[in-house]
């Protein structure tokens, strides 16, 4: 579990077969191997690190489901570590379990403040509220406007300025995910179900195979 609050920017050094080398130097510490790190808003897992450097396998899923399949050597990349136990929540609970990648539809500036608007499809935009939450990239973001299909959020120039953010163009692609509070009251309310099934757990990640 993660807090959507950006450690770092690290940098892709190396791409090849489904696995990942990236350069970092903060979300180093104190590492270990086999370690959960978000990486653009992915939940990856540490095979192996070094001195200026950690490596993580690319599943298929996470390759269907993310923007982190199309990146390449160079590319700079949004870190977090995993959020513990008893430390400040500054965002929200983000999972790392993408759920769909969106666009960039549009970039303007109101004043100091620079406004995204994001095109989500229907899986995410079911769950999208105004003054919720949403991680974009691995960032907990607050919407300040939702349509049909799209919803707007807010980035201060601190966020632009020390997240990946701040270099998006529009049509890139970026990794989403709703906010798994929203899904539990879905699942909750939900007429035909009788609450928080082991299905519903399994869906959201809390349970494996």
């Amino acid at each position: 579990m993660f807090t959507g609050i950006v450690e770092e920017v690290g940098r892709v050094e190396h791409v090849q077969s489904g696995k990942l080398t990236i350069r970092a130097d903060r979300v180093l510490e104190d590492m270990h191997v086999g370690d959960s790190i978000n990486i653009n808003g992915a939940c990856l897992t540490v095979t192996t690190f070094d001195a200026s450097s950690f490596f993580v396998d690319i599943m298929p899923e996470t390759a269907r489901r993310s923007n982190i399949g199309q990146l390449k050597t160079g590319d700079s990349v949004n870190l977090e570590r995993a959020l513990a136990f008893g430390g400040r929540l500054g965002g929200h609970l983000v999972q790392g379990h993408v759920d769909a990648i969106g666009r960039l539809a549009s970039i303007r500036w109101e004043g100091d403040t620079l406004v995204l608007e994001v095109e989500a499809p229907p899986e995410v935009m079911r769950y999208v509220v105004e003054k919720g939450f949403v991680a974009v990239d691995g960032l907990s973001l607050t919407v300040v406007d939702r349509r049909a299909t799209s919803f707007s959020v807010s980035i201060v120039e601190y966020t632009r300025t020390n997240t990946t953010i701040g270099d998006r163009y529009v049509g890139d692609a970026v990794n989403l995910e709703a906010d798994i509070l929203a899904k539990y009251v879905e699942a909750l309310t939900r007429p035909e179900s009788s609450g928080i099934t082991e299905e519903f757990l399994r869906e959201h990640g809390f349970l494996v195979s």
